[in-house]
């Protein structure tokens, strides 16, 4: 289990106070991080939402971790999550396309196949994916898990045609 996460944005409260509409709960400020702050959900998870910057850093004296700063942060981010929330596929949508974000539900699997399950892409400010399952999702990706989950993961085949269905097409 996941007990929280932290992510960047450009503008952590109002991804913040979105985050904690999908996930049924609250949005306060996290303390230890000025201009950061953390979506709560109602089953306790978290998302503590750090500016663009921010970096987590080892620090020299060897104490606990401390934050620090990225000039150049990248665009995109090679980072998402699978969040599961008490809202169902619509409203999900709509929150995404009254904030101009992309929101749209896939399915997941091989490519020339029924999928395995579905989430919704949920694109925090059009650069950061959180993969969003409302409770019918969710149970589709529990039963993968427990069901079909081991046996494609370990057939070459399989995995051959999972990789061909997130091939970005050349420029």
């Amino acid at each position: 289990m996941i007990h929280h996460v932290s992510i960047p944005a450009r503008n952590p409260q109002h991804v913040g106070e979105v985050l904690a509409e999908i996930m049924g709960g609250k949005c306060m400020p996290f303390g230890p991080l000025e201009g950061a702050f953390m979506a709560m959900g109602a089953d306790g998870s978290m998302i503590e939402v750090y500016p663009d910057q921010a970096t987590l850093d080892i620090p020299a004296n060897d104490d606990q971790v401390v934050f620090g700063e990225n000039a150049a942060p990248p665009r995109n981010w090679p980072f998402h999550i699978l969040l599961s929330v008490p809202l169902d596929r619509a409203t999900v949508e709509a929150i995404g396309a009254r904030e101009g974000w992309r929101a749209k539900t896939f399915g997941r699997g091989m490519q020339g196949h029924k999928p395995f399950f579905h989430v919704i892409e949920f694109w925090v400010e059009n650069r950061l994916m959180i993969e969003v399952a409302p409770p019918d999702m969710r149970q589709e990706y529990e039963d993968f898990g427990k069901n079909a989950a081991t046996m494609v993961r370990n057939d070459p085949e399989a995995l051959r045609l999972m990789r061909a269905m997130h091939i970005k097409e050349p420029a």
